[in-house]
């Protein structure tokens, strides 16, 4: 009875890893031979810990904040007239409310930012602008527009960006 139960256990265990995702099948042919370029390939894909860096957490590490990316500070500068609904750095996600200025109450529009990257390129974020049109009885309909907005955003954001870095590395060689 105990062997019974010692082959059941093991069997749930493993019908457990197979079937959450856990034991995935791998081509050989991918994969390398020997166990350190494994485990170099491992920690290069983020799998790892690469034990070599674990001196920079004896020293407190290495952290970016909101406050040392400047995209991020870019944007929140160059949509600072904007009210914000969501911002959210570790998401890489800047959302506006629902904006329309005095001579059109009846139109609004509503920004989406998002951070494909760090990096000081135009493919680095994706903004998308909604319109929100409402007629006299309330009624309202919202549609994606495509509008210079996008365009002379990311341009402004790119520049202002570029700014912030230069600063940022200007200051780094003064100290």
């Amino acid at each position: 009875m105990i062997k019974f139960t010692r082959i059941f256990t093991y069997f749930l265990a493993f019908l457990f890893v197979v079937n959450c995702g856990i034991y995935k099948k791998v081509d050989a042919r991918k994969v390398p031979v020997s166990a350190q370029e494994r485990a170099r390939k491992n920690v290069e894909e983020g799998r790892g810990v690469a034990l070599n860096k674990l001196k920079d957490v004896a020293r407190g590490g290495t952290y970016e904040f909101s406050t040392s990316n400047p995209m991020w500070r870019a944007s929140l500068e160059i949509l600072d007239f904007l009210p914000l609904a969501t911002v959210d750095y570790s998401g890489g996600v800047i959302i506006t409310d629902w904006y329309n200025d005095t001579s059109t109450k009846n139109d609004s529009i509503k920004i989406t930012l998002r951070f494909l990257s760090n990096e000081i390129q135009t493919n680095s974020l994706k903004i998308i602008v909604h319109r929100k049109q409402c007629s006299k009885n309330s009624e309202c309909v919202i549609k994606k527009i495509e509008s210079k907005i996008e365009e002379e955003l990311t341009r402004s954001i790119l520049n202002k960006a570029a700014v912030l870095e230069k600063e940022d590395k200007n200051k780094k060689k003064k100290k």
